[in-house]
């Protein structure tokens, strides 16, 4: 099964997937596929939060390019936290929308039970700079893709989740 879990900046959308992968498998303990890459102190300090909520209720892999590869031969769910973080990775590295997209649906596509985590980015204004426009449009076609494939799609705000799908 393939859930996502979609919402702001601190909605508590993190939190609910660590939560609902842990409640839904038991008996497996999950893989966490954690796709920061720390580039300042503030990044550092928020990637330390998540492993010390996380703790050992996860084998923790940190991979922050290609999920498709990381993915293929495991035997147990996987929560991917976020997807955002590895979209803007992809377009760091020089990646284009068309190889992007082509990973993340080989990634939908595969048998693994996945949970996926990613930031809605599409409440605000239109951004000023063509990058940032680039990101945004990105995020949402992932977005999208992601809810097609996923068999459920929870909207996360104030720490809560609604089920849309």
């Amino acid at each position: 099964m393939k859930t996502l879990f979609i919402g702001g900046v601190k909605s508590g959308k993190s939190r609910l997937a660590e939560s609902y992968i842990l409640e839904n498998h038991p008996q497996q303990k999950p893989i966490y596929l954690a796709t920061t890459e720390w580039l300042d102190e503030e990044l550092r300090q928020r990637i330390a939060v998540h492993k010390q909520r996380r703790q050992n209720q996860f084998i923790t892999i940190e991979e922050p390019i290609n999920l498709l590869a990381t993915i293929q031969n495991v035997d147990r769910p996987v929560l991917i936290e976020c997807i955002t973080m590895w979209l803007n990775n992809q377009l760091y590295h020089g990646k284009t929308e068309a190889e992007i997209l082509a990973e993340l649906e080989a990634v939908l596509q595969s048998p693994s039970d996945l949970v996926l985590v990613h930031n809605e980015v599409g409440f605000g204004i239109i951004p000023d700079n063509a990058l940032a426009r680039q990101f945004v449009d990105l995020s949402g076609k992932a977005a999208q893709l992601m809810g097609q494939y996923c068999e459920r799609v929870f909207f996360c705000s104030a720490g809560f989740m609604l089920a849309m799908k």
